[in-house]
């Protein structure tokens, strides 16, 4: 991934800058779990915000359009609104799994086969859980089972 996008993908979820590793820091030291857990914490508030904005939306606009196309439009843009709320409410849920895995010294490491997850790909994706070789060979085993 080009260095301004993976930069910027980090800037989007939470406005934290890239760690910046120092020659022969320990993988998933302390400055490194913190840093983490910054950005999870941050994503997570940010979703939370979403969240909220979206309830005061929903009943500030609610209206009981005499019209059906009127009504209709409404609807469909609160049903919009209420898919993105729930994908949302997973990644909060995802969010909050990855915090416990950093509280129990458990971040960072592929849950398939136990290596380093690696952290530029822990910057663009936090929530990772596998390593991008585990995550390659899950998402082609899940393509033949789907086809």
């Amino acid at each position: 991934m080009p260095e301004g996008t993976r930069k910027l993908g980090v800037l989007a979820i939470a406005g934290v800058d890239p760690y910046q590793e120092k020659p022969g820091e320990e993988y998933m030291n302390e400055a490194q779990l913190g840093h983490f857990k910054k950005i999870l914490e941050a994503w997570r508030n940010q979703l939370r915000e979403e969240v909220d904005r979206t309830l005061n939306h929903m009943q500030d606009e609610a209206a009981n359009f005499p019209d059906p196309v009127d009504r209709a439009a409404q609807e469909e843009e609160f049903s919009l609104e209420l898919r993105a709320r729930d994908r949302e409410r997973k990644l909060i849920k995802k969010i909050e799994k990855t915090m416990q895995k950093i509280e129990e010294d458990d971040f960072g490491f592929c849950e398939s086969c136990g290596i380093e997850i690696g952290i530029r790909r822990l910057e663009a994706r936090p929530t990772a859980d596998q390593c991008i070789d585990c995550k390659t060979l899950a998402e082609i085993k899940e393509k033949q089972m789907a086809g």
